[in-house]
């Protein structure tokens, strides 16, 4: 059965989404520095390999796993060198029936909660295939950013940032055709779920905090990604940012 990014052009669409791609390595780089040994990496839903880069070299063997034989495909053609890398398609419900569990160190899950609707499936997996004290890397798409909230409270939603109900995106038009869902998520509801699921929050950070098409044709992107790195701890207090990176441990 065919994935539903088979179908979408998925590599072009982060064609001129540097400042994005950008602000996701600093996070992703961040974390990684703050663990100090891992044999193997899974990453869940790896597309075509976007970040891995900037991982493989930490550990002895990383796992791509996405349920898209296209973007795999395209995966394999750019790490066929590496042997370290192993590629399976598959998807997330898959993956303790092809990976052992407890033997992944880390665990990378970014720009996939999106399209996940039931949390308490979702976590327990990853929590089945992490090793005890293993990482998880998590990235959702943030309900209570700024944009939203201020655009909630001019519709005079008072209560909007006390709603911890998940928000799908998707139109009208792609509900009814029941299309892939596109949905972002309250913080608090996501830190929860993973606190009940076994894990511990190590670190949290805002991303993409500049995404502002004014502001990307006005400043080069170097310079965007300075203020990214600097601004990603403080504004996750604040929940400020459209993308939320979480580095979570499994306990135990």
């Amino acid at each position: 059965m065919a994935a539903h990014y088979d179908t979408y052009d998925y590599p072009n669409w982060w064609i001129g989404r540097d400042y994005e791609h950008g602000s996701e390595l600093i996070a992703l780089k961040a974390f990684l520095n703050k663990i100090s040994t891992i044999g193997t990496i899974v990453e869940v839903g790896a597309g075509f390999g976007r970040l891995t880069p900037a991982y493989f070299y930490r550990a002895r063997r990383s796992i791509l796993t996405d349920p898209s034989a296209k973007l795999l495909k395209i995966a394999r053609e750019e790490f066929l060198d590496r042997k370290n890398i192993r590629i399976i398609q598959a998807g997330i419900e898959s993956l303790p029936d092809k990976i052992r569990p407890g033997t992944a160190d880390l665990v990378i899950m970014v720009r996939v909660l999106h399209h996940i609707t039931n949390l308490d499936e979702a976590f327990p997996t990853i929590n089945r295939l992490l090793t005890p004290g293993g990482y998880f890397i998590l990235e959702f798409p943030n309900k209570m950013h700024l944009k939203a909230t201020l655009g909630q409270l001019f519709k005079g939603n008072l209560t909007f940032r006390f709603d911890i109900f998940t928000s799908d995106k998707r139109s009208a038009k792609a509900k009814r055709q029941k299309k892939i869902s596109f949905l972002n998520y309250h913080p608090d509801m996501v830190f929860e779920k993973l606190q009940e699921n076994g894990f511990e929050i190590v670190e949290k950070r805002s991303v993409s905090n500049i995404r502002s098409s004014f502001i990307k044709n006005l400043l080069p992107c170097s310079t965007l990604l300075a203020l990214e790195a600097f601004l990603q701890i403080p504004f996750s207090y604040i929940n400020f940012g459209p993308s939320v990176f979480v580095l979570a441990r499994k306990r135990g």
